[in-house]
């Protein structure tokens, strides 16, 4: 089972159909006993980093998640989710994150349009069991204005270009991160999270 962990900050039902309609168990859960007994976790998110961080806190579910990430489960975190997973970001300040991966998030710099929304090739660097399937010139679907910096450029597994190299999909040990919205990301997206799934029911924790 995965637990969808709910603290008030994400569209979690859409996340939850889509691992239905792969055929993998799913619950939305608020419940830190919960997150911890799961055998993965979805860590999504949607708004500001700092909010976020008050909400994980504030809900108990913040030690809950690093907790399970500490004994080995699986984690994904989902755009906002995948940036809480570094140590700290800029968005409005300087905030503390879950510091599960070493690195930082940054604002997108530049003339261009902000946020990055849309439809952008998923370039994959490194295979990997969450990437089991994904080939070339397939599209993910992004909306976000601050991307990771990881201090360790190898835990980069696949990346988009929008002026400049967008970290796309992360992984260290047990933790991995998608900057796009899977869900969102028709056959594709749900490759991953299908992915995701044989990987928690297996217990792939590292390659």
């Amino acid at each position: 089972m995965i637990a969808i962990v709910d603290y008030g900050m994400g569209n979690l039902r859409s996340v939850q159909k889509a691992f239905e309609k792969v055929g993998e168990e799913a619950v939305i859960t608020s419940d830190p006993a919960v997150v911890q007994s799961a055998d993965g976790v979805l860590l999504p998110g949607v708004g500001a980093f700092g909010d976020a961080m008050f909400h994980l806190k504030q809900s108990g579910l913040l030690e809950a998640v690093k907790n399970a990430a500490k004994h080995g489960t699986p984690l994904l975190g989902i755009c906002l989710g995948m940036q809480l997973l570094f140590s700290a970001s800029e968005e409005h300040g300087n905030h503390i994150g879950l510091n599960l991966i070493p690195g930082h998030v940054k604002r997108f710099k530049g003339k261009f349009k902000i946020p990055h929304v849309g439809w952008n090739e998923l370039q994959v660097k490194r295979q990997h069991p969450l990437l089991d399937g994904v080939g070339k010139q397939e599209f993910v679907y992004y909306v976000h204005s601050y991307l990771v910096d990881p201090t360790d450029r190898n835990v980069i597994l696949a990346s988009s270009e929008y002026h400049g190299e967008v970290p796309a999909v992360v992984s260290y040990k047990n933790v991995h991160g998608a900057q796009f919205h899977p869900e969102k990301s028709a056959s594709t997206g749900l490759r991953i999270l299908s992915n995701f799934g044989k990987m928690c029911r297996e217990g792939v924790a590292t390659v």
